[in-house]
């Protein structure tokens, strides 16, 4: 078995696995039974869980070294002209007992901070490494990627909660080309979307969902939102190498 085949994983794997922890089974099983429901928000996500073309990962609390492998070998993905618009979720291994939002958001931004921290690759000198920046966005082995959280500890905005598990989805810029908010079509499936999350979490939008580019937008708050209708405030978790 390949270093790849270890750390990046297909659905086929859950099943036909017999190396991967049993927390892991569990929560995938949860996850798909989510995210294939007829009624949830994503239609996106749910027909590529179907179709087989999400790609999967696994942290346990303790041991994270395979994450930077398991999205640089994801990324390669990409490296095909007939490359289909994979998305990558990361499970978390559970804590012992459930935290609450502040716990889980503040481990999210620990991994993406780890994740940085082991990053060879240079960003490319044209993205802002400041968060507070309209067009910042979290990059790894030089490419653009939105990073979102999902979490138990979400009650009300019930499309963020996918189990027992943390579960981290990185989605590459790239998956979003014709879709992007300035784009007509995108506007179109963008504004879809959302209303069925509305109608699935009886909220409305969080203040903080945007679309990239707009100037009065600050990405890295779309990447854990709240489980209210409350802007984020406060400063970006995150700090990159060259700011230190």
């Amino acid at each position: 078995m390949t270093t790849k085949e270890k750390v990046l994983l297909t659905k086929e794997d859950f099943y036909n696995r017999t190396d991967l922890p049993s927390w892991l089974h569990q929560e995938y099983v949860t996850f798909h039974n989510t995210v294939t429901d007829k009624t949830f928000p994503c239609f996106f996500g749910m027909r590529a869980e179907l179709k087989g073309e999400l790609r999967y990962a696994f942290i346990s609390q303790n041991d994270w070294s395979n994450l930077p492998s398991a999205i640089e070998n994801f990324l390669q993905l990409f490296q095909s002209p007939n490359y289909k618009r994979h998305g990558l979720f990361v499970f978390v291994e559970p804590f012992e007992q459930e935290g609450n939002l502040e716990d889980y958001r503040k481990q999210f931004w620990e991994i993406l901070q780890y994740l940085h921290e082991a990053d060879e690759v240079e960003w490319p000198a044209q993205a802002p490494r400041d968060p507070d920046h309209h067009l910042w966005d979290f990059h790894f082995n030089g490419e653009p990627i939105f990073a979102f959280g999902n979490a138990p500890a979400y009650k009300k905005r019930k499309t963020r909660d996918l189990g027992n598990a943390m579960v981290l989805g990185f989605q590459p810029r790239k998956i979003f080309e014709g879709l992007e908010g300035t784009e007509k079509a995108g506007m179109m499936s963008r504004e879809k979307v959302r209303e069925r999350v509305e109608a699935w979490d009886d909220l409305p939008k969080h203040p903080d969902i945007g679309h990239f580019g707009d100037l009065t937008h600050n990405e890295w708050k779309q990447f854990f939102i709240g489980d209210d209708i409350e802007p984020i405030q406060g400063k970006c978790p995150f700090h990159h190498k060259s700011q230190a």
